[in-house]
């Protein structure tokens, strides 16, 4: 029967990545397609001098790559190029509590999935029986099979018949059929039948149809069209894997994730009882497809490893780009965070890393690299990079084991590097033990992962200038910014420029998630859109191509003036919220510095003060209290007061009734996306820290956070004292922290490489702000006089979708330059110079 996209499983909170997602996809795809901004009529001065007498660091060309995960689809349904889903009818409740055996199959006359020990093979659990005169069909992904006129199309099954058997299959939609029907003749027992398709018409909502005469039993029916990337069998979407292609990525990390580090790590046999949600285990992804495991998803789907490790490796090696695994550490994170304490399994772990580094690198004469061979690849795939584990939140636990990994590969394989990670944000008491026990360990490189406002990104620029030289290098393994906005490109472009004036500690980076399919979403932003026929890329995905293009072979040290800065107080109203959580608000109190009371509301006349800014919870007054008392309500934010508040005390008291964290009071309040908050018992209840929200997304205030939680109902006092920019907290009398939030949002970014190759310096400006910048340069030597201009520019809110990419480069020439001139870069633009040394 046809099956809609499952709901995504309930999973934590992490820092505006899974809070932006409720209705996010249906706004961004909503945005109609934007013309670039006229010219602004504000100029702002600036001047930028390069030094080409003086070396800055050189860039690896491993510098930029991709993430890949199966998320959003990516893997079955996206960029692995099968069209039937659930081929194999292992579909299951431990996948999603909406599957079935039979999800995204309809089914006539006698049918039925059985696991029993007439099956195909031991890995392979269920096969249909199928009754003489009965058919089944398959819905494919979203609106359905997807296929165009003229291009071929690879069909096949599996059988097993008691007598000869003619099976008919069919593809056609509403309007008839889409090619000729094919006849296949099965005898005996388990054998695979092959036929081929022509499409006649373009659809986008085909169904595939295999009839039988005679009782059958069916396993693995499959339909990929002869056109993959590359024509390889078993292969890949060919506009997808093109467009990743096009971004000429320096490695391919692989294959997650929280799909690495969730889960059991047991096996997928008899003696772990065929367990479905299991962390990703390289050893079940190889062979013939047919012989390969099936697993839960962590995002909610089945995932059927037909694209597995050979797959993976195969794909990099097609791109050029280095590969680099990620193997689970036996420590769980993204919410799970679960230590698996068994020396006899961790072993098995340690040796089943060992045995990948040998399927990617060894020999045809040792036991993996025949395996390899085998599978239609004598040559080694020249793996040099391995990270162990993926955000884990117990960072002891987890580098105990990763020492042990650590310590068997580098006695193995010196020249392999292990790679680290240092959890899942870029802050905060995780963080801090984890690097400090990754320098004290002296690892080579650590891997980062953060997803912030856009505001962060602009903030951050320097965040690498300060890396001990001579630590761990960083991996940067995930970041973007928290929407596909133009606005979100432009300060992870601005961000870009930190990371490659700082090309010595960062040494890889990679924006994350790479895939999404419109029809089955559980995050967003991502890099690149599709559905069944269609792809395209967001405007993050431009700006990672324009950088990664363009990256150059070393920095060339320079320097930029500043955007004139204002200082203003923190200004707003206050406000109450929760998140997954009951909690009672009382005594709320408001006073200004002079000691004139603001606002006092002690809720027994009612709620007349507060405005339900969110529209979410259920706000009511109860025994003289203000109670929201929606446990399965997020951000139900109420506000009280004047957005023209500054210097002042709130105090309020709270008291936690039911559900999963605490409270959350806000200050400095202009609107629902604009404003600060006081996080008491965030994320699961594990740890508190002050957000900050602009333009609707948070960032965590570094120095914010501690391992605060709440107990249900015990009363707490609460106290937030704002003086200028400067805020300072108190819990039960005591102060619990504070910050002052002067970080300046530089909107004008630039970075200097040089190209040796061609000699071009590649002049690198970034103008996140609305008014242009007129540029005085002075590249320090002479040049030709004519420069490659490439441009990005648009409205800060344009979104590219499938009908129109306001967001695309323009690219020109740049005429009657010189050793000094001036430029003036638009108003929200990213652009890239490329201009040629004389001599």
């Amino acid at each position: 029967m046809p099956t809609t996209a499952p709901a995504a499983p309930p999973r934590p909170r992490r820092r505006g990545r899974l809070t932006l997602l409720t209705g996010a996809l249906t706004l961004a795809l909503a945005v109609p397609a934007l013309a670039a901004p006229p010219a602004a009529a504000d100029v702002t001065d600036y001047t930028l001098d390069v030094d080409p007498a003086r070396q800055g660091p050189a860039i690896d060309p491993t510098m930029y790559g991709v993430f890949f995960e199966d998320i959003n689809r990516a893997a079955d349904g996206g960029l692995y190029a099968e069209l039937v889903q659930n081929r194999s009818f292992e579909y299951d409740r431990a996948d999603n509590a909406s599957y079935t055996p039979l999800t995204s199959w309809d089914t006539t006359g006698s049918a039925k999935v059985v696991n029993d020990d007439g099956r195909l093979n031991a890995r392979n659990r269920n096969y249909l029986s199928l009754g003489g005169g009965s058919s089944v069909t398959n819905a494919g992904y979203g609106t359905g099979i997807a296929v165009r006129k003229g291009e071929r199309y690879d069909f096949s099954l599996w059988a097993r018949t008691e007598r000869a058997t003619a099976l008919t299959i069919t593809l056609q939609d509403a309007d008839g059929e889409l090619t000729r029907a094919r006849k296949v003749t099965a005898r005996g027992g388990w054998t695979k039948y092959t036929a081929s398709f022509t499409a006649t018409r373009t659809s986008a909502t085909g169904r595939l149809t295999v009839a039988s005469g005679a009782p059958v039993a069916l396993d693995m029916i499959s339909l990929f069209p002869r056109d993959t990337y590359k024509g390889r069998a078993n292969g890949l979407r060919k506009d997808l894997a093109e467009k990743i292609a096009a971004l000429r990525p320096g490695f391919v990390r692989f294959p997650g994730g929280c799909l690495v580090n969730t889960g059991s790590h047991q096996g997928y046999d008899e003696s772990s009882g065929y367990q479905r949600k299991r962390s990703y285990q390289w050893k079940d992804t190889i062979g013939p497809v047919e012989q390969r495991a099936t697993n839960a998803n962590f995002w909610g789907y089945n995932q059927s490893y037909g694209l597995g490790y050979y797959e993976y490796f195969q794909f990099a090696e097609d791109l050029g780009a280095m590969p680099l695994p990620v193997v689970p550490a036996l420590v769980t994170g993204c919410g799970e965070n679960k230590v698996t304490d068994d020396p006899a399994l961790l072993k098995r772990h340690v040796q089943d890393t060992l045995d990948l580094i040998e399927f990617a690198n060894g020999p045809v004469t040792s036991e993996w690299g025949r395996k390899r061979a085998a599978m239609g690849h004598p040559k080694p795939f020249h793996l040099t990079h391995l990270e162990v584990g993926n955000e884990e939140n117990l960072p002891d636990a987890f580098f105990a084991r990763f020492k042990e990994f650590r310590a068997a590969i580098e006695a193995k394989y010196p020249d392999i590097t292990v790679i680290s990670n240092s959890g899942p944000d870029d802050s905060g008491t995780t963080f801090d033990r984890a690097w400090q026990l990754n320098r004290d360990a002296k690892v080579g490189m650590v891997d980062e992962h953060y997803y912030n406002s856009p505001q962060w990104f602009l903030e951050n620029n320097a965040r690498y200038d300060s890396y001990d030289r001579k630590g761990p290098k960083v991996f940067l393994g995930e970041y973007a910014s928290q929407d596909n906005r133009f606005r979100n490109a432009l300060s992870e472009a601005a961000f870009m420029t930190g990371l490659e004036r700082n090309a010595d500690v960062v040494k890889l980076a990679s924006y994350a998630p790479l895939l999404a399919r419109t029809d089955s979403v559980q995050w967003r932003p991502d890099m690149i859109w599709f559905d069944g026929q269609r792809s395209w890329g967001s405007a993050n995905y431009e700006v990672q191509k324009l950088f990664m293009n363009n990256a150059g072979d070393r920095v060339v040290p320079s320097t930029a003036s500043g955007t004139p800065a204002t200082t203003a107080p923190i200004t707003g109203a206050v406000g109450l919220s929760t998140w997954a959580t009951s909690a009672a608000y009382d005594d709320v109190t408001v006073t200004g510095a002079d000691g004139k009371t603001l606002l006092s509301d002690d809720f027994s006349g009612g709620d007349g003060e507060w405005t339900r800014a969110a529209g979410r919870g259920t706000w009511q007054v109860e025994d003289g209290a203000y109670v929201q008392s929606d446990t399965a309500a997020e951000n139900t934010l109420v506000t009280a007061g004047d957005p023209g508040w500054q210097n002042y005390d709130l105090h309020v008291k709270a008291t936690k009734k039911a559900g999963k964290e605490g409270f959350l009071v806000a200050f400095g309040v202009q609107d629902t996306g604009n404003h600060y908050w006081w996080n008491l018992g965030g994320w699961g209840n594990t740890r508190s820290a002050v957000e900050k929200t602009v333009g609707g997304a948070k960032q965590t205030l570094a120095g914010t956070e501690d391992g605060t939680k709440i107990e249900t109902g015990r009363s707490y006092d609460l106290k937030v004292q704002v003086r200028g920019r400067q805020v300072t907290l108190y819990l039960d009398g005591k102060k619990w922290g504070g910050f002052t939030d002067d970080a300046k949002a530089e909107p004008f970014r630039q970075v200097v490489t040089e190209d040796e190759k061609t000699g071009e310096l590649i002049v690198k400006v970034v103008n996140a702000q609305d008014a242009a910048a007129r540029t005085r340069i002075d590249l320090g030597t002479e040049v030709a006089s004519t420069a490659r201009l490439t441009t990005l520019q648009g409205d800060p809110d344009a979104v590219n979708t499938a009908d129109a990419q306001p967001v695309a480069p323009r690219q020109s020439a740049l005429r009657g330059i010189g050793r000094q001139f001036t430029h003036t870069f638009p108003a929200h633009s990213v652009t890239f110079l490329r201009i040629k040394k004389a001599g």
